[in-house]
């Protein structure tokens, strides 16, 4: 646990470095962009889509045994809709900077904090592609699949959180190795801290509850895992560390 707090702390100090600040306001200026104007021209469909789709689900069903799932949706309409959408767009952002921002992110951090350690390379622009879409894939399916569970308050913080927590560190992790471990590391270090990735992406994502801090939370989480799964990997390797750099 003191690994995975050290990592963030980490990642929440490099944040602030100047060379760090464009690559919060551009992602999240392009996502958030995208998904407003995609819930101007279908958010009403969307409403309708939604009440319809919870209510006929299994899910759905199981829950209408105490609660009118689709008379729910169907009132709560935009605000339903909006809470849908804080998830969507951390995510987006998300891929955004794995796609985009983590190669210089990485720079970084290894430039101050890694320098002596060595670069083998394991990554490929075709797995961390594939990875994304692993992702991706499992972050709108168990999403989807679990819709009826966001109308229950206690619930959807804690659905939010998880569903982010996965999809952070099923992105960041590859990405924050790929230019560094060899193929075999990478494979030897997802097996061995799978927990301790997860928690690390549960416990950023609980950033994006406190006010105006979700607009940091996607690189935040990005430092992070950068910083921990480079710390893990000169571990292995007895490399030198500068974690305060």
């Amino acid at each position: 646990m003191n690994d995975i707090l050290q990592a963030a702390g980490r990642g929440l100090r490099d944040l602030f470095h100047p060379r760090m600040i464009w690559l919060v306001v551009w992602p999240i200026g392009v996502s958030l962009a995208l998904w407003l104007v995609l819930a101007f021209f279908f958010g009403d469909d969307a409403v309708a889509w939604l009440a319809t789709t919870l209510g006929d689900s299994r899910i759905g069903q199981w829950v209408g045994r105490w609660l009118p799932v689709r008379e729910v949706a169907g009132g709560l309409g935009w605000v339903l809709v909006i809470v849908l959408l804080i998830p969507l767009v951390l995510g987006t952002t998300s891929v955004i900077i794995g796609f985009a921002s983590m190669p210089a992110m990485v720079e970084h951090v290894a430039g101050r904090s890694y320098p002596e350690l060595e670069r083998r390379r394991g990554g490929t622009l075709a797995g961390g592609v594939w990875n994304a879409v692993l992702a991706i894939g499992v972050f709108l399916g168990v999403g989807l699949l679990s819709l009826p569970l966001w109308l229950v308050p206690p619930l959807w913080p804690i659905l939010a959180a998880v569903l982010m927590g996965y999809l952070n560190q099923r992105l960041f992790r590859y990405d924050a190795l790929a230019e560094h471990a060899g193929a075999d590391e990478m494979r030897e270090l997802f097996a061995r801290y799978r927990r301790e990735l997860f928690g690390l992406g549960v416990l950023v994502s609980l950033l994006s509850y406190v006010p105006f801090a979700g607009l940091i939370v996607p690189v935040a989480a990005g430092l992070a895992f950068i910083h921990y799964c480079l710390t893990r990997l000169a571990a292995t390797r007895g490399a030198p560390v500068n974690p305060r750099r």
